[in-house]
This record gives structure tokens, C-alpha cells and sequence, in this order.
């Protein structure tokens, strides 16, 4: 972790990185905030973000009950600042973020959990919804495992091994 030794009180902050923040980070991060109950604090971001969270990727959120306010497209360069808060772990769910992701201070522990890029899927609104889902869902099925982990029961190895392994979840 970061230099506090995690505790169960503690609140562990988390960042989501892909290329555009539109769709998986920004899903990422309403999940992690929402199936956290408090234990977390989820944000996201892009290299290159798109501007703002795709429309479908935010109607999906708002369907599955999951809070969207506050949700917004940015760049990972608005995290990099004195201000910006510090991180125990930092997930990548694009292949694109994952070659390019700086190091981010404080030592967090990092993984990656790639997910399909809904946004590049070409097609009816049918299709791209359906693109969107099955991201959402494979998130959910990861972020799921994640927040139920005993996080202060685990040493940094085990826990290290515990978030790889969760990217490697076919979340089927």
C-alpha cells in the first residue's frame, strides 16, 4: 500500500485508468464507489480523455440504480499534483493506459483487469449497448471480488497476488 498500513477503518483510495474515460473507467469508478459501502473511494481517468462519459455507458449506471453525479471525463494528469489524493491501488482496464500508465507516488499497488473497448465497437445503438453491458458486467463481477477482499488481513504479497489474479477472472 501506499504509506499507511491498511487498516479496516481506513478508506482505501483507487484510480481507474484507461485511454478515454468514457466508458469502463468512468463505470469503474460509480461501481467501486457504489459496491465499496464506504470502505473506498473510487475516481478514474484517461490518457486521452474523451471530454465526457458516453451516454450509454451513464444510462446503464442509472438502470442498475448505481449513483452517476459527479461522474466526468478527465485526464490522469489532474491526479498527478500535490492535491491530488493518494492512491492505495491504481487498475488499468485498457491495454493502451497499461503500456502508457506513469508511476504514481506513494507505491500503490497496481494491476491490470482488461476490458474490451465498448466505444471502439462500430454498429446500431443495439450493438454498442450490448458492448456496454458486457463491460459492465465483467467490472461488476471484478469489482465484486475486489471489495469483498479482507484487505487488512492480507500481506502485501498475498494481496498483490489476490488484484492480479481478479484480472484474470473470465468474469463469465
Amino acid at each position: 500500500m501506499s504509506d499507511t498500513a491498511p487498516t479496516p477503518d481506513r478508506i482505501h483510495n483507487v484510480l481507474f485508468l484507461c485511454t478515454g474515460n468514457a466508458v469502463r473507467s468512468i463505470m469503474a469508478e460509480a461501481l467501486l464507489n457504489h459496491l465499496g459501502k464506504g470502505r473506498f473511494r473510487a475516481y478514474s481517468a484517461g490518457s486521452h480523455p474523451a471530454g465526457a462519459p458516453d451516454p450509454l455507458a451513464l444510462a446503464l449506471l442509472q438502470r442498475s440504480r448505481i449513483p452517476t453525479e459527479g461522474l466526468r471525463s478527465k485526464s490522469w494528469d489532474e491526479f498527478r499534483g500535490p492535491d491530488a489524493p493518494r492512491f492505495d491501488f491504481v487498475f488499468t482496464v485498457c491495454d493502451q493506459a497499461r503500456e502508457t500508465c506513469p508511476a504514481w507516488p506513494g507505491q500503490p499497488m497496481t494491476a491490470h483487469w482488461g476490458v474490451p473497448d465498448p466505444a471502439a465497437v462500430q454498429g446500431t445503438d443495439a450493438e454498442r449497448a450490448l458492448a456496454v453491458a458486457e463491460a459492465f458486467r465483467m467490472l461488476n463481477t471484478r469489482i465484486g471480488i475486489f471489495a469483498n477482499l479482507s484487505i487488512a488481513a492480507l500481506d502485501r504479497l498475498s494481496l498483490q497476488q489476490h488484484i492480479d489474479d481478479i484480472g484474470d477472472t473470465a468474469a463469465a
